[in-house]
């Protein structure tokens, strides 16, 4: 005989059977049943946030500093349309989420009431797959699926309307079991290895799927047998490269006709698991070269060939290629590509990752003294106050334009960056970061103009205590938007870009938030004040105050 169960309590069963362990919301009428179902469930954690757009995003960062599906759960059609933003963040990364909504009655949704909306069209856009409950004999299956389809590669969010009768209804059902679909199968490289091989100047580009696939050493080890330079991705957005790998330069540029020149030299193109020269501006100029040819390996097939075909596109795991290919290449090509990798390597030290950061740590140090702090002096400050095992959530924007040249990657977690365009992530998301790694300080650096997108983000923080130390550059306004006014248009005239009469008190909303806060406008205090910030439990708030120079 089947168990007889409510839809709040299955639901619930359900998500921590699918390995959830934090439920991330902000609860409303159509959500109560939910709310009422979690006492009996007190071994999943229930975190909320003051909007839903920080829902997502928190949950946004939790998946993505674990690597773990996570589930969010917000508040009807207004709820949804809070969470937009940050879905489209989940979608560009492709972060296994579910997110669900409560839902009017389904017999009163016809009605039309108050906060109603057609929740699986406004989803569809952006989510993998997207669903509404109208049995709740189909909810195990649904959440099931919903689970299979979010983490199968390519993974994204998925959606599921929950209509409030469905969760108070009652019935004997079975949950089912769980399904992950294995994306790790042997690939073919014997092609890939002997083309790999003609090239005589290769070059490599790594993206995402080098974090989502675990892949940073098996890339190091290919890299170092071909001694080829690599970059990352032109959207740096996490740690796709070990970068103090000899092999290592650093990350492409949103530029195409620069791009173009770094990559005219090579005869061959390798992508690791990228969309490689995602640009940002329009421009005449195509970055890549012509005549240069490509081969690319990732499991998100829309990525291969995408913009610019691929000589050999091989949908396969990155880190499971790589194990194959690695040693095959070492066989083929024996003492000869020992001797040329070697020579490579050393071509390649005085311009990699490590000797750069040696000469760009000397160039901004030259603004030590600088009244009001130089934004890239800050930034040096806080790569070297960082603990080692720290992890940096950077949305930092143009006061963040050398972090990545700064703070080295190490590990496939220790840095998160806004991958989208969509500002107000940041913050959040640290908030997951923080919560997915409790034993690990997270530092979150963030632009003043995208923190308030997201500040009560703090609130979340602090009421779990989390180790977690956030720094607001403040120069005073959206100075990336200046700058592009300026050198688009040459117009220095900058209304509605500055935070001024009144100014921002960022320390102050920190406060009223229940965050520890401090403000610095002496540079020779960052040190010490970092330094010490960043190795204290707690959560806190680090006001800079930097040059508003726009150039």
């Amino acid at each position: 005989m089947k168990n007889r169960t409510t839809g709040r309590s299955a639901f619930l069963a359900l998500l921590k059977d699918e390995g959830i362990t934090h439920l991330f919301g902000n609860p409303g009428t159509t959500e109560l049943p939910v709310m009422h179902a979690l006492k009996d469930h007190p071994d999943l954690t229930y975190v909320m946030a003051m909007q839903e757009s920080l829902v997502v995003a928190i949950a946004d960062g939790f998946s993505r500093a674990s690597g773990r599906l996570v589930a969010c759960n917000v508040h009807v059609a207004p709820g949804l349309g809070n969470a937009m933003g940050a879905l489209y963040n989940a979608q560009f990364t492709g972060t296994p989420l579910i997110l669900t909504a409560g839902q009017q009655e389904q017999g009163h949704g016809l009605m039309e009431p108050l906060l109603y909306g057609p929740l699986v069209r406004m989803a569809e856009p952006l989510v993998k797959w997207a669903v509404e409950v109208t049995r709740l004999e189909d909810l195990p299956r649904i959440v099931r699926r919903a689970a299979k389809v979010a983490t199968t590669p390519p993974t994204g969010p998925v959606f599921i309307s929950l209509p409030g009768d469905i969760l108070n209804a009652e019935a004997g059902i079975e949950l089912g079991r769980s399904t992950r679909v294995d994306a790790r199968v042997q690939p073919s490289t014997e092609a890939l290895a002997q083309r790999i091989l003609k090239a005589q100047r290769p070059v490599i580009i790594t993206g995402d799927e080098i974090v989502k696939s675990d892949a940073l050493q098996a890339a190091a080890d290919f890299a170092s047998a071909l001694g080829a330079p690599v970059y990352q991705q032109s959207a740096p957005y996490g740690a796709h490269f070990l970068s103090e790998h000899p092999c290592y330069i650093g990350s492409l540029s949103r530029a195409q006709k620069q791009v173009r020149d770094l990559l005219a030299p090579h005869d061959l193109l390798i992508v690791l698991g990228a969309d490689p020269l995602r640009m940002s501006v329009h421009s005449e100029i195509e970055p890549l070269p012509e005549g240069l040819p490509i081969v690319q390996i990732g499991l998100v097939d829309w990525e291969l060939g995408k913009n610019f075909g691929a000589e050999i596109a091989l949908k396969a795991d990155v880190r499971e290629t790589l194990r194959q290919i690695t040693p095959r290449l070492r066989d083929l090509g024996g003492s000869a590509l020992q001797a040329t990798a070697q020579a490579r390597i050393a071509e390649l030290s005085s311009k990699n990752w490590s000797a750069r950061r040696r000469t760009l740590t000397a160039q901004i140090e030259t603004a030590r003294d600088r009244v009001p702090i130089d934004p890239d002096y800050l930034a040096l400050q806080v790569a070297e106050a960082m603990p080692e095992h720290g992890i940096l959530v950077d949305e930092g924007l143009t006061s963040a334009r050398y972090m990545t040249a700064l703070w080295p990657y190490r590990d496939r977690y220790n840095y998160h960056g806004l991958a989208s365009g969509g500002i107000g992530w940041g913050l959040p998301a640290s908030v997951g970061v923080s919560l997915a790694n409790p034993d690990r300080p997270v530092v979150c650096y963030s632009g003043d103009g995208s923190a308030m997108y997201s500040i009560q983000a703090l609130w979340t923080a602090a009421h779990h205590k989390l180790p977690l130390s956030v720094v607001i550059v403040n120069n005073g306004g959206y100075r990336i938007i200046k700058q592009r006014l300026l050198s688009f248009h040459g117009d220095d005239n900058y209304i509605g870009m500055d935070f001024a009469d009144p100014p921002v008190d960022f320390a102050g909303l920190a406060r009223s938030l229940g965050c520890e806060s401090m403000r610095i406008s002496d540079p020779r205090e960052l040190k010490s004040v970092l330094s010490e910030a960043f190795r204290r439990p707690g959560a806190k708030l680090i006001e800079v105050m930097v040059s508003n120079a726009v150039n």
